[in-house]
């Protein structure tokens, strides 16, 4: 899961883990954060166990407590954690790919998602309980920034693109936006849920095929916004 802890100073929900987790060793503060984002990702909120969870990391019940003061701010914190690692992906392709065609920035942030998918099930897994679930403290906020950041994101792709002439007169890059987080959002969720799939064959698919889906994926989107 990579140095998940290694920024984590207060929640942009308001979680802010005490300083007794911020004195811990780094090696410590990861095992804790991977151990919530297994059990959260696994079992969803209602059914993660903070006994299990203490059982696989083998420390007393009571340190959670001590850390996060509950479950709630531990699962906000796991959240919060695991969600900076996906926007340290989006930021890494967007710095990456500057100046190049919106069609091949598009093309390398599909494949980030599906890389960054297979490289970390859990999270993406995480993602998937809150969508699913409705009992998670926070729910509506949680996805709104979600949504919030994903569409900023996509539109500082557009802008650029609109800038050097690439799209269409008169597209409205708000509404690109949408359409594309949604196709990009619903194509993740292909590969991992099988009812999602609609037997297309993403399910549980491979590299290869994940691939040759993104590049009709971009072709598609070529034709609805392009020039």
């Amino acid at each position: 899961m990579g140095r998940m802890t290694e920024k984590v100073k207060k929640s942009t929900y308001g979680v802010d883990p005490r300083g007794t987790f911020q004195n811990l060793s780094r090696d410590k503060r990861e095992r804790i954060t991977r151990a919530a984002v297994a059990e959260f990702g696994e079992k969803g909120y209602a059914g993660a166990s903070i006994n299990a969870m203490v059982d696989r990391l083998g420390i007393a019940k009571g340190s959670i407590f001590q850390y996060f003061g509950d479950k709630k701010g531990l699962f906000l914190f796991a959240f919060d954690t695991a969600m900076t690692l996906v926007k340290d992906y989006l930021r890494a392709v967007r710095d990456r790919t500057r100046g190049q065609p919106l069609f091949d920035r598009l093309r390398a942030t599909l494949l980030a998602g599906v890389l960054f998918r297979m490289e970390h099930p859990l999270i993406y897994r995480l993602y998937l309980k809150i969508l699913f679930e409705y009992d998670i403290p926070f729910r509506d906020d949680l996805l709104r920034s979600l949504r919030e950041y994903s569409i900023e994101y996509l539109n500082t792709l557009l802008s650029d693109a609109h800038g050097r002439g690439e799209l269409r007169e008169g597209l409205d890059l708000d509404k690109a936006a949408f359409v594309l987080d949604a196709v990009m959002d619903r194509f993740l969720q292909a590969q991992t849920v099988d009812h999602m799939d609609g037997g297309l064959g993403l399910y549980d698919c491979d590299a290869r095929t994940a691939r040759a889906w993104v590049e009709e994926i971009v072709e598609v989107m070529r034709a609805g916004v392009g020039r």
